[in-house]
């Protein structure tokens, strides 16, 4: 009996322990997908900030640079969802599907760099920004 009752108990703890594993990289997968999801809608604005910026680049070394932050950040981002669709399968994108160690190692590596891709566009697009209000 006693034996019956810890081979449960172990069960039951491995059970909740691969449960709990499962959903952090779920969690994780849905926070990196939740920051692509929040910085998607401003590949629109770096294009019309290019745009704005292209004749006065010519000019002014100023224009030229933050036209030239705009564009590495847009590259940044196409190069970055490339990259991620070559990681990971859809199913385990969008379906949670569980993650082998190497694919959460790569999870951990693609939070970082997205991350740093959003700081990359929002820094890009403020600087572009701040550049046009003063004319």
């Amino acid at each position: 009996m006693i034996k019956k009752s810890f081979l449960l108990f172990a069960m039951l703890v491995l059970t909740i322990s691969y449960s709990c594993k499962e959903e952090e990289s779920k969690t994780q997968m849905q926070n990196v997908i939740a920051v692509h999801d929040e910085v998607m809608p401003k590949m629109g604005t770096i294009s019309q900030l290019i745009s704005q910026l292209e004749e006065r680049s010519m000019e002014d070394h100023t224009y030229m640079l933050a036209k030239k932050d705009l564009e590495l950040a847009h590259k940044a981002m196409m190069d970055w969802m490339k990259g991620f669709s070559e990681r990971f399968s859809p199913n385990e994108i969008m379906k949670g599907q569980e993650l082998s160690e190497e694919k959460q190692q790569w999870l951990d590596e693609e939070e970082v760099k997205v991350n740093a891709l959003k700081e990359q566009m929002n820094s890009s697009i403020e600087k572009a920004q701040l550049l046009l209000q003063k004319e």
